[in-house]
C-alpha cells in the first residue's frame, strides 16, 4: 500500500516547482505548493543548466521543452578587462541529450508551472505566506497567511521547505540564524540587449578578471539577452545601485557604452552568501536548495546543487512511498547533501569567485587555465570533465531494499566523481 498521499511544498521557485512536478508525474500523489509572492519571480537570476540539472528535467518530463526553448551555449572563457583572451573551453556546443542549456528562470518558471498543473491533485496557491509550521508523528502542517490576512493550515505527510534564502520553514525550525557568512561583496545581476559577440568577439560566456572591475557577460536567450553581473560597493542601497548602473557599465564594459547604446531589461543587486543549515531534516519536514544552503552564483553551483537536492529527495520519497525505504533515509539525505555542500559546492564556488579578482589565486588560476587548454585540445577528456558536475548528485535508489538484496547486502554507495566541474553561470 502506498505510504504517501500528500506532500506540501513551501516555495514556488525553481526547485519547489521542479520537485512538485516530479512527485506528481512519477508518484501520482497530491502535491500542494504554497507561495508568498503573487507570481513567478522575474528578477535576473540563474540561467545555466548543467547536465545534472538536465537529468532532473528529464525525470520531470520537461527536458525536450527546455532543450527546444533554451540556448545551447558556445563555450566559456576568461579574459582581462581589455578583452584579452586568457583561456576557454567548449567552444563547440555539446549536443548530447543532457548537454547544458541556458534559459532564464523567469522563462523556465512558467514552463514548469504549466507541466505541474497538467497533473491531477496539484495546486499552487499564490499569496500564501508561511508564518509557522507544526508536526507530529502523522505529518506536518504549514500555517500561512493570505494576502487578505486570512490564516490557513495545510497538512501533508511531509512538508518541504523550498522557500529560498530567507526561508520561513528553516526559520521556524532553527530560528533566524543561518550558519555561514556573508561575503564582503555585493553583486549586481542585469539583463541587457547588447551584442557582445558581434561587437567585441565575446564567446557565449565570459568571465572578466580584474581586481576591482571584474564581471561576467553571458548570452542567456536565443533572442539576444545577455546577463551582465558585476560587483559594486556593498554599502549601497538598491536605489543607489540602480542609479549607478549606467556609470558602472560605461566604466567596466568594452567600448564604454552609453545608455542609448543598449537596452536594459532587468537589474537585481544582492549580497553573496556561503551558508548551510545545521540539518536538512527535522521529523516530517525537509529542506532543499537555497532554504538549505547558499553559495555565490559564479559557476552556477547554487542552482545546480538545489536541483541535485530535488533529485535526491525524489529518490527518497519514491523509496518511502513504495516501501523500498523507511523514513530514516531522510537523515541520510541530510547527511549526504550537507557533505556534498561542504566538500564540493562551498569550496568550488568560492574558488570560482576568487579567481575573478583575488591576486592570491594566481597559482590556482594558472593551473585552472592549463586544465582549460587540455579540455580544448582533448575533446574526449574535455567532455568527461564537463560531465564531472554529476558529482553534485547522489543516487538514493541504491539503498532500495530490492537493490540491497540484489547485491547480497553490499550497498556500493558512491557519489559520482570526475574531473573538476566547470560551469558558466551567475
Amino acid at each position: 500500500m502506498p505510504k504517501i498521499n500528500h506532500i506540501v511544498i513551501v516555495g514556488a521557485g525553481p526547485s519547489g516547482l521542479l520537485l512538485g512536478t516530479q512527485l506528481a508525474r512519477n508518484l501520482a500523489i497530491k502535491v500542494t505548493i504554497l507561495e508568498a509572492d503573487t507570481k513567478i519571480n522575474d528578477n535576473p537570476r540563474a540561467a545555466h543548466f548543467a547536465p545534472s540539472a538536465m537529468f532532473e528535467f528529464k525525470r520531470a518530463g520537461i527536458l525536450e521543452e527546455v532543450r527546444e526553448k533554451g540556448l545551447a551555449p558556445r563555450g566559456v572563457c576568461w579574459r582581462l578587462n581589455d578583452t584579452t583572451f586568457l583561456a576557454g573551453m567548449g567552444r563547440e556546443p555539446e549536443d548530447s541529450e543532457l548537454a547544458m542549456r541556458v534559459l532564464p528562470l523567469d522563462r523556465l518558471g512558467p514552463l514548469i508551472v504549466r507541466h505541474f498543473e497538467s497533473y491531477p491533485n496539484t495546486q499552487i496557491l499564490w499569496g500564501h505566506k508561511l508564518v509557522d509550521v507544526k508536526q507530529d508523528e502523522n505529518g506536518a502542517t504549514a500555517i500561512v497567511e493570505t494576502t487578505d490576512g486570512e490564516r490557513k493550515r495545510f497538512t501533508g505527510d511531509y512538508l518541504v521547505g523550498a522557500d529560498g534564502a530567507s526561508s520561513g520553514v528553516r526559520t521556524a525550525l532553527f530560528g533566524k540564524e543561518y550558519p555561514g557568512e556573508t561575503l564582503p561583496q555585493q553583486i549586481v545581476a542585469t539583463n541587457v540587449y547588447l551584442p557582445f559577440d558581434e561587437k567585441f568577439g565575446y564567446w557565449d560566456s565570459n568571465f572578466i578578471i580584474h581586481p576591482t572591475e571584474w564581471y561576467m557577460a553571458a548570452k542567456v536567450t536565443k533572442d539576444g539577452i545577455w546577463r551582465v553581473t558585476y560587483g559594486d560597493d556593498e554599502s549601497l542601497s538598491r536605489e543607489e545601485i540602480v542609479k549607478r548602473q549606467p556609470a558602472r557599465y560605461e566604466k567596466i564594459l568594452p567600448g564604454h557604452p552609453k545608455p542609448n547604446e543598449y537596452k536594459l531589461v532587468g537589474i537585481s543587486p544582492y549580497k553573496l552568501q556561503q551558508r548551510c543549515a545545521p540539518s536538512f531534516r527535522v521529523g516530517k519536514i525537509v529542506l532543499v536548495a537555497d532554504a538549505a544552503h547558499l553559495c555565490n552564483p559564479f559557476g552556477g553551483l547554487g542552482l545546480t546543487g538545489g536541483f541535485a537536492d530535488v533529485g535526491s529527495l525524489l529518490d527518497c520519497f519514491t523509496g518511502i512511498h513504495t516501501d523500498e525505504l523507511d523514513e530514516s533515509i531522510l537523515d541520510k539525505y541530510s547527511e549526504i547533501r550537507i557533505k556534498i555542500w561542504r566538500e564540493m559546492i562551498d569550496p568550488m564556488s568560492r574558488t570560482n569567485f576568487h579567481r575573478l579578482w583575488d591576486p592570491a589565486c594566481e597559482k590556482e588560476k594558472e593551473e585552472f587555465f592549463k586544465f582549460c587548454e587540455r579540455a580544448e585540445s582533448d575533446p574526449v577528456w574535455g567532455k568527461s570533465a564537463a560531465e564531472a558536475v554529476h558529482a553534485v548528485r547522489h543516487d538514493f535508489t541504491q539503498y532500495f531494499k530490492s537493490k540491497q538484496k540484489a547485491t547480497n547486502g553490499t550497498n556500493g554507495a558512491t557519489v559520482e566523481n570526475g574531473a573538476p566541474a566547470v560551469q558558466a553561470a551567475a
